[in-house]
């Protein structure tokens, strides 16, 4: 253009026109307002209560729902294009309905096979575009956060670092204007290796909070073994908590409501509590010799009783900042639950 300063005059023009109009109807041109990146408020003890698209929510009464104040729904799958699925949508539906009626924060949990996972997470676009489609699930479904149960990263192939970074990209997503919030399923920490050691400490920071599965420690060779005992409580707190500086307030008991047999095959044999108690197995008790179709053979399998459950709360209470149940729908639905056992520990009202 010959005459250039002619067009950032009639720019500024045009400008100082639209502006003055805005103004004289009464319109300021709105100012922009930073993105705020914050956790929301924690909200104290945790009760969390996973339920898996195969259970009834109907054949859980009300008060089941008002002992846990976080539910996880179990799951949204990812594929092999590196989306989500919503596995029985049906389901899904009346448990965040029975959720919101008994005031429990709803959570969409997220799992998949390590292959699908490792795909997805190796490069930023399918990072970027899985965030996107959770996002998306969470503000369509009005939901209150994100459970990512991915078993398990690994140092052995990198996907430690991959995951890093997709959990520390997806915390700024879910803790935009402090909305949302992102909790992960974790390795119990007992025994060393490439998937305890998967979980950075830079995590710490970017997760709300951990849900520890201290449960599943068994042997198919040896007998006689609880696989998820107090012991194994303390231990597994006592690492993710003192010796690797996981915040308290982030550290969350996770609790079986089934057990397993110790010394034979796992096959056919694990059992939920409620069938345990059905085969006249005592809720005072942690274990018991039952039958089933598959393994008609008399065995002892080894569970949790309400007396463990009790301890295992106040140690969480008295050290961490909750406790997990894997799954609501093992748990009796009568006065031996677990979960009421948990409530009945810390005055939990239900």
């Amino acid at each position: 253009m010959k005459y250039p300063h002619v067009r950032l005059v009639c720019f500024a023009f045009i400008a100082i026109t639209l502006y003055s109009c805005s103004k004289k109807d009464g319109v300021v041109p709105p100012t922009p307002q930073p993105v705020v990146i914050s956790a929301p408020p924690d909200f104290g003890f945790k009760v969390v209560g996973y339920i898996p698209y195969y259970r009834d929510p109907a054949a859980m009464p009300d008060s089941k729902f008002k002992m846990t104040n976080v539910i996880n729904y179990a799951f949204f799958t990812i594929n092999t294009s590196g989306g989500v699925v919503l596995n029985s949508p049906s389901v899904f539906t009346a448990v965040v309905a029975k959720a919101k009626a008994n005031n429990a924060k709803i959570f969409m949990s997220i799992n998949g096979s390590t292959a699908d996972f490792k795909s997805m997470a190796a490069t930023a676009d399918g990072r970027t575009n899985f965030i996107k489609t959770i996002m998306n699930n969470v503000r369509l479904y009005a939901l209150n956060g994100v459970d990512m149960d991915w078993e398990f990263p690994s140092t052995a192939d990198g996907t430690d670092q991959t995951f890093t970074l997709l959990m520390k990209q997806l915390s700024d997503s879910c803790h935009r204007d402090a909305k949302y919030y992102l909790t992960a399923a974790i390795t119990a920490g007992k025994y060393a290796g490439s998937f305890r050691d998967a979980i950075k400490a830079e995590l710490f920071a970017a997760v709300d909070w951990f849900n520890i599965m201290a449960y599943d420690d068994f042997s198919a060779s040896v007998p006689y073994k609880q696989h998820s005992d107090l012991t194994l409580a303390q231990t597994c707190l006592n690492y993710w908590i003192n010796t690797r500086g996981m915040p308290k307030e982030k550290a969350v008991l996770g609790l079986p409501a089934y057990g397993r047999p110790s010394g034979i095959t796992q096959t056919g044999t694990v059992m939920t509590y409620s069938s345990i108690l059905a085969q006249g197995g005592n809720a005072l008790s942690d274990s018991a010799v039952v039958t089933n179709a598959a393994y008609p053979t008399p065995y002892t399998v080894y569970y949790n009783g309400q007396p463990t459950i009790k301890k295992k709360t106040m140690l969480a209470k008295q050290i961490a900042n909750g406790v997990m149940l894997w799954e609501k729908g093992q748990d009796a639905m009568d006065a031996n639950s677990l979960l009421k056992a948990v409530c009945d520990t810390i005055g939990r009202a239900y």
